[in-house]
């Protein structure tokens, strides 16, 4: 088991996928022994910014906690709010974007791809 306190895994970078604004990251999955087979991480999307669009090769959760986004998968765009999910489909084009007065602050979930075996 891994315990750990989001506060321990906190940085300020601009968010991936074309680097889009700033954001608050947090990669609390980053702190748990490897190899893991899950990423599981809070980002705050500062007023503007954005997880531009990008190939997924696996499917993926953004849930959002506070705030407005607009998300799109391979064109079809939906407004996310607080309580709000979108489950993301391998294969899609995906990305988010903050709308909005509030920053948006989403938990993101995906698989990693399983470790390579020793022979």
């Amino acid at each position: 088991m891994a315990v750990i306190d989001e506060r321990d895994t906190v940085r300020e970078e601009a968010p991936p996928h074309g680097a889009i604004g700033m954001s608050t990251a947090y990669r609390i999955s980053d702190a748990a022994l490897a190899p893991r087979t899950m990423e599981f991480r809070r980002r705050v999307l500062h007023k503007g910014a954005a997880i531009g669009a990008h190939p997924i090769a696996h499917d993926e959760v953004y849930y959002v906690l506070s705030g407005e986004g607009e998300v799109v998968s391979d064109g079809q765009r939906a407004t996310l709010r607080p309580g709000m999910t979108a489950y993301l489909y391998e294969g899609a084009v995906v990305g988010i974007w903050q709308r909005g007065d509030a920053p948006l602050s989403l938990v993101i979930a995906y698989p990693n791809p399983a470790p390579a075996r020793r022979p």
